[in-house]
C-alpha cells in the first residue's frame, strides 16, 4: 500500500470516531460548525499517533480515541487561528472559515467545545490503564496550552507589531510551540500507550515539526492557493521573517530535506515497523497543501 493510501486509511478511522462522538449531540448550529471544522484535512496528526502507536505493537481500535483527540485539538486551534482576531483568514481546506459560514461566536464555541472533546475521549477506557490515559491528558495539555501551542501563537501575534523581524532562533522557538507541539505529542502518545521510551519518538517528532514549518513556509511563497485550499503569501503581505525570508528559498529547502533525514535516523533502529513513519516524514516536506 502507498502512503496516500495509508494516510486516507487512517484518516477514515479517525473520521468515524469523530462521527461516534458527534452521534448524540444535539442538532444545534454550534454542533454543524463542530462537524464543519473537523471536516477534511489531511489528518497528519491522528495519522502519527495511530502509526507511531502501530510501530509499537498498539492497534488502532487502542488508539483510535488518541488519534481522534488530537484532531479535534487540532481542528479548533484552526477554527480559532482563523478568527478575525487572530490570522483573519476566510478560507480553510478550500472552504470557508467557520466564522465566516456561521459568526464570530459560534466560532469561538464551536473551538471550545471541539477543545473539550479532545480531552473528553482521552478518558475512554479503551486507551488503556487510568496512569495512561492522565498521562495522555496531561501530555496534550501541555502540549495545547501556555508551554506548546498557544505560546506559539501569542509570540506569532506579538511578532506581527514588533519593530524588529524575529530572528532565526526566535522563529525556530516560536514554531516550536506553535506547529511542532502538538505533532510532538501526537507521535509520543504511541510511546505512552505501549509504556515505553517516548525518546527516540520525540527527537523524531521534533525534527518532523520543525521541517512541516518550513515546507509551510515554502508553500507560503511558492504554492497554488487552490490547491493549498487557503490563503498564501500572507507572511509576506504582514513583513513577518519566517524561514525562507530568513534563510532563503533554496536554504530553506535544504534545511527542511535534511529535518527529514534527521527525523527518519532516528527512528532507523525500529527497522520495517517504522516505514510509514519514515514515509511520513518524507510526504511532510513534498506536500502541496
Amino acid at each position: 500500500m502507498s502512503f496516500p493510501a495509508y494516510l486516507a486509511a487512517d484518516a477514515g478511522l479517525i473520521q468515524t470516531r469523530i462521527d461516534q462522538a458527534f452521534a448524540d449531540l444535539p442538532d444545534q448550529p454550534v454542533i454543524h460548525a463542530m462537524r464543519y471544522a473537523c471536516a477534511g484535512g489531511k489528518r497528519l496528526r491522528g495519522f502519527l499517533t495511530l502509526e507511531s502507536a502501530r510501530m509499537l505493537g498498539i492497534a488502532p481500535a487502542t488508539s483510535i480515541a488518541a488519534a481522534t483527540a488530537v484532531e479535534c485539538l487540532h481542528a479548533y486551534s484552526l477554527v480559532h487561528d482563523d478568527l478575525p482576531a487572530m490570522d483573519n483568514d476566510s478560507l480553510r481546506r478550500g472552504q470557508p472559515t467557520v466564522h465566516v459560514k456561521w459568526d464570530d461566536a459560534t466560532a469561538i464555541l464551536a473551538g471550545d467545545a471541539l477543545q473539550t472533546l479532545a480531552f473528553d475521549l482521552l478518558t475512554d477506557p479503551a486507551l488503556g490503564t487510568p496512569e495512561i490515559r492522565l498521562k495522555l491528558i496531561a501530555g496534550l495539555a501541555k502540549a495545547s496550552g501556555a508551554q506548546g501551542m498557544v505560546l506559539g501563537q501569542a509570540l506569532d501575534i506579538a511578532a506581527e507589531s514588533a519593530t524588529t523581524p524575529l530572528t532565526l532562533d526566535e522563529i525556530t522557538a516560536l514554531q516550536a510551540g506553535k506547529t511542532g507541539a502538538l505533532i510532538r505529542f501526537a507521535t509520543e502518545a504511541g510511546a505512552i500507550l505501549a509504556e515505553q521510551n517516548p525518546r527516540p519518538l520525540r527527537a523524531y517528532a521534533t525534527a518532523l515539526g520543525l521541517a512541516f514549518q518550513i515546507a509551510d513556509d515554502i508553500l507560503d511563497v511558492t504554492g497554488d492557493a487552490a490547491i493549498a485550499g487557503k490563503r498564501l503569501q500572507k507572511d509576506a503581505a504582514a513583513g513577518k521573517a519566517t524561514f525562507v525570508s530568513l534563510l532563503g528559498l533554496d536554504a530553506a529547502r535544504a534545511r527542511a530535506k535534511s529535518l527529514v533525514s534527521e527525523a527518519c535516523d532516528h527512528i532507523a533502529p525500529y527497522g520495517a515497523s517504522a516505514q510509514n513513519l519514515i514515509d511520513c516524514a518524507r510526504f511532510t516536506i513534498a506536500r502541496e497543501s
